[in-house]
């Protein structure tokens, strides 16, 4: 059963300028103990995992990761001993590790250490045999949780959406390309859809998000544009004026933002909106996908929010 409250009707001076009815999907609120699009990805790559007889998931990612966190969230809930290979040296002895970690520590997660040399390697068939040989079998998951089976239950987000109001455009922050190519195969060409990158130099991922639907829905669409200017500078990069927005967004809509992912779409959203992107009368739901884990770990590098 969903919250009967996931969309927000943002009140925003610039959407109501352009005659746009700006929405927010609060994706964050559907299942606490494993919010947002995470739990979609990973809700058919956990079923297969029990098919398949295993028992353990092995999977990647940085330090502060939202995929880490989950996977570990993931294998508390439902039974499942769980692996984390962290980008990145292991702590000296006697440090403390970052709040995303501990609290995949405490979930039950096994934490290993790969050096940004083997961290590369991750995707090559050698070297994931050489890690399953050292760890035993497992369920492999990729780096953010992205491959064929996290696009079906992405694509359900789509039918949820419906059911409470009629659209024009989805927009969703990209990190992967994963919930993107999803949303597509749930829209099957219809709508338009708006992806947001969070990493610099991100036009790459138009061919990754193709590949994925070309692989689970036979077909590549091109009812969806990647808008690759709104990245403050990379991955887990930020600006006082993108701090400034979160906090400013925080105050005028009681919703918390990340500086990864969310704050970045919203932010490129407005900016759209500003432009004309979207046309007068249209109705635009961006996807709030979660990831205010990452703010403990954050603050703790760099400070305050704001």
């Amino acid at each position: 059963m969903l919250p009967t409250s996931l969309l927000q009707l943002l009140d925003e001076p610039v959407a109501n300028a352009h005659g746009v009815r700006l929405l927010l999907w609060r994706d964050d609120l559907v299942n606490p103990d494993l919010p947002g699009n995470k739990a979609r990805k990973l809700k058919y790559n956990l079923a297969a995992a029990r098919v398949q007889g295993h028992h353990t998931l092995l999977t990647f990612g940085g330090a502060y990761s939202n995929h880490i966190a989950a996977v570990a969230a993931a294998g508390r809930l439902l039974g499942f001993r769980t692996i984390g290979l962290i980008r990145g040296d292991e702590p000296a002895a006697g440090s403390t590790l970052n709040p995303t970690l501990v609290r995949a520590a405490a979930d039950g997660m096994a934490l290993h250490y790969l050096d940004r040399t083997a961290y590369r390697r991750r995707a090559e068939p050698e070297f994931m045999a050489e890690q399953l040989a050292r760890f035993g079998p497992a369920y492999v998951l990729p780096e953010g949780g992205t491959n064929a089976l996290a696009l079906p239950g992405c694509a359900e987000l789509v039918a949820e959406i419906r059911q409470q109001v009629d659209f024009d455009a989805l927009a969703v922050a990209v990190g992967t390309g994963g919930t993107l190519a999803g949303l597509l195969t749930g829209l099957a060409g219809q709508q338009h859809a708006v992806g947001v990158a969070a990493l610099k130099n991100g036009g790459f991922l138009r061919t990754e998000i193709d590949a994925l639907t070309q692989a689970t829905a036979g077909q590549a669409f091109d009812n969806y544009s990647l808008q690759t200017d709104y990245h403050f500078g990379g991955y887990a990069k930020y600006s006082v004026e993108l701090l400034a927005f979160i906090q400013q967004f925080q105050v005028q809509h009681g919703v918390l933002l990340d500086p990864i992912y969310t704050g970045k779409l919203l932010f490129g959203v407005l900016h759209l909106v500003g432009k004309g992107y979207f046309r007068r009368g249209s109705t635009v739901v961006a996807i709030h996908t979660g990831g205010q884990q990452a703010w403990a770990g954050w603050e703790e590098r760099f400070g305050a929010r704001g």
